[in-house]
């Protein structure tokens, strides 16, 4: 039983997997398979045998690519070495026959790195172009050790600095394209003023160094400015004021972030609105009692003149009174003269206390705008911290304009009930003199009766 498990094992990687009907055709088969299998092994071995002699070949020539390669290597490095050598006593050579210039050439090299900078960014290069492309090859050349400067290269790098310099001094008008606010491209007259501003049609442009075009301000300063650069670009060699940038543009960049006066009032928030729209309630009501006022108060001046009691205004009410109680005694009379009076008073000085209302009101409002933007400040330093000062100007900014925004609503607010009050108050003195002389003169008149009698 174990030999025919052997056989069958064998069976299996040198004959097929067919059955058989008996042990000698097993056994056929299996010395079959041998014989086959001992005719292949020996065509392996006759094609290695074949190949030797060409393995033998590769391994040859691969050896002397190996001693080619170390023979180059050593050549090279032996090459390498004495250029350096050759180099360092050829860089010496030319460091003694430099002597002092090569310190110039230090310097120039320096120069012309900081003038390529300095016209990267001038406005004159919005009229003459190209001159930077000359100092970066220069600067790139002199910082290499195998070419200097000729003479021609230093006095072209002393006229770029005379031309710029003379330049600076001039206003020049030339024409070129000019991208305007809404994104068109114009061929514009261009004014440059020296060094500082550029300028087109009464606004202020600028030179953008990257792409070397000149773009009109998107927004621009505040209208004293536009002003001089319109008076500028109108004139016709007259001397005019102008509003120039003595940095080039960093003042006229921060003026134009710069808020205006809405800006201004926007960054109040709900609270300033709420503040001018107190103020305007206000001033509507001043309006209407100065007016109310003015012509109650020349009435009252025309009635002085006249003895002709009028109803129209306070004076001429308070003067019927006398007229319809001609009998009455002094104390009646005083009675109905005070009852006159007290009528007028709600008339003339009606609303005024709503305006002194508004005058202490509208303080406290900004102060709780004040509170308020300070809480939005806190929490944006809760938040984001402090490394950004932006994150906190807007609750900041919420602070102080509501507090100027109730101040500027309660100081004209102040001044106004004042000077209506004392309108008020002296109509109605003006009244209660009045009304002492009729109480008088009645009791001037009963005296005088009861002594005739």
């Amino acid at each position: 039983m174990t030999a025919l498990t052997v056989s069958s094992l064998f069976l299996t990687t040198t004959v097929s997997a067919q059955q058989v009907s008996n042990l000698d055709e097993l056994l056929s088969r299996l010395q079959s398979g041998q014989i086959a299998q001992t005719k292949q092994n020996q065509n392996r071995e006759r094609e290695f045998t074949l190949k030797v002699n060409e393995q033998g070949r590769l391994l040859n020539e691969a050896k002397a690519t190996r001693d080619q390669a170390i023979n180059t290597s050593t050549r090279l490095e032996k090459q390498f070495q004495d250029n350096e050598v050759g180099l360092g006593n050829k860089t010496e050579a030319l460091t003694r026959r430099m002597g002092e210039l090569k310190e110039l050439f230090g310097v120039l090299q320096q120069v012309a790195g900081d003038t390529k900078s300095k016209f990267q960014t001038s406005v004159v290069s919005a009229q003459i172009a190209g001159r930077g492309e000359f100092l970066d090859e220069l600067a790139q050349s002199m910082g290499s050790s195998s070419k200097l400067a000729s003479i021609e290269e230093i006095e072209r790098l002393w006229f770029e600095l005379q031309r710029e310099m003379t330049q600076s001094g001039k206003v020049h008008s030339f024409t070129r394209d000019v991208v305007m606010a809404n994104g068109e491209k114009q061929l514009t007259q261009v004014t440059r003023v020296g060094g500082f501003n550029l300028i087109a049609n009464g606004k202020y442009l600028e030179y953008i160094d990257e792409t070397g075009s000149v773009a009109e301000l998107i927004r621009q300063p505040s209208s004293r400015y536009v002003a001089s650069a319109a008076a500028l670009s109108s004139s016709s060699h007259e001397v005019v004021p102008f509003a120039l940038d003595p940095t080039g543009g960093s003042i006229l960049g921060l003026l134009v972030q710069a808020p205006d006066t809405q800006e201004r009032v926007e960054q109040g928030g709900p609270v300033g609105y709420v503040i001018l729209a107190i103020g305007l309630i206000g001033l509507l009501i001043a309006i209407e009692r100065f007016f109310t006022l003015f012509l109650i108060g020349g009435k009252v001046n025309r009635q002085l003149k006249s003895d002709k009691a009028n109803s129209d205004n306070p004076l001429g009410r308070v003067m019927l009174v006398k007229e319809q109680n001609p009998n009455a005694d002094t104390e009646t009379l005083e009675l109905r003269l005070s009852e006159s009076i007290l009528r007028e008073v709600p008339k003339l000085s009606s609303r005024l206390t709503l305006i002194k209302i508004i005058s202490v009101v509208a303080p406290l409002i900004g102060l709780l705008g004040t509170v308020t933007g300070m809480i939005n400040t806190f929490q944006a330093i809760t938040l984001f911290g402090t490394g950004d000062p932006k994150l906190m100007a807007g609750g900041i900014s919420q602070a102080l304009v509501t507090t100027v925004l109730g101040l500027v609503v309660a100081i004209p607010m102040v001044f106004i009930f004042t000077l209506l009050h004392t309108r008020s108050r002296s109509i109605i003195n003006l009244l209660q003199q009045q009304s002492a002389g009729i109480i008088a003169e009645r009791a001037e008149a009963t005296e005088c009766s009861e002594r005739g009698a």
